[in-house]
């Protein structure tokens, strides 16, 4: 069995914070994969489903962000699991918008909801860090990850969500890489088809117009027609 954590402050008026990324990819999941409808246990909200045919439990701490582990802790005593049986997602400063890297183990990197979870299972479990980008100076840190995701994150934001919903299967085979790979590829631009250089499309225009233009008339020699007609007048234009 999968449990699938998605990190966050519980309320309406936290829930477009860049904070709670790891919330926004969860429901994302259970929404896209037919998991059941939230209930209330462990101290956050639960969902059951599966994926890649294998049993998950989708669990949102509802203990507040810095809290994150009691309700962790809790689910994995009832269900008798290990940590490398977890997978958190949330929100990575240190990652650029709309980047996406998964990663076993580690320090919490001052993400207290991951020093938490830290201290109530150990550090062994999966992590999908959700990049959020950072700010730029350290005293806007706090401003930033505890400020909405702006009209302009969209771009970025719903094509995330929507891929790491698509590809989430790939986390039941224990395929983490395959799963930030596929990820990373729902995510890339669309090639657009090369342009021809510019002899290339000369070329290809002047045979185009060649194509379509109608025959030309035959070429003939002027000074030939001239000499013809005079010696036809010198000696009579006989049949």
């Amino acid at each position: 069995m999968l449990l699938l954590v998605g990190l966050g402050n519980p309320g309406a008026k936290y829930a477009r914070h860049r904070h709670n990324v790891g919330f926004m990819a969860v429901d994302a999941i259970g929404d896209a994969n037919g998991f059941g409808p939230a209930r209330t246990k462990f101290q956050g909200e639960i969902r059951d489903g599966a994926l890649g045919g294998e049993k998950a439990l989708i669990l949102k701490p509802q203990t507040y962000m810095n809290d994150s582990g009691r309700s962790v802790g809790e689910a994995l005593r009832f269900y008798k699991l290990e940590p490398t049986d977890v997978i958190v997602f949330y929100d990575e400063l240190d990652l650029a918008p709309g980047k996406l890297r998964m990663k076993t183990g580690g320090g919490a990197a001052g993400h207290n909801g991951i020093r938490s979870i830290d201290s109530h299972i150990g550090n062994g479990f999966h992590r999908v860090r959700i990049g959020i980008g950072h700010p730029g100076d350290k005293s806007r840190v706090t401003g930033h990850v505890l400020g909405d995701f702006s009209k302009a994150d969209q771009d970025w934001l719903e094509p995330m969500l929507a891929a790491i919903a698509s590809e989430a299967p790939y986390l039941a085979q224990t395929d983490h890489n395959r799963f930030q790979t596929a990820v990373a590829h729902k995510l890339a631009p669309a090639k657009k088809p090369a342009k021809a250089s510019g002899v290339a499309a000369k070329g290809a225009i002047a045979e185009r117009t060649d194509k379509n233009a109608p025959p030309a008339p035959e070429k003939t020699n002027s000074g030939d027609n001239a000499f013809t007609d005079a010696l036809k007048k010198l000696l009579g234009d006989k049949k």
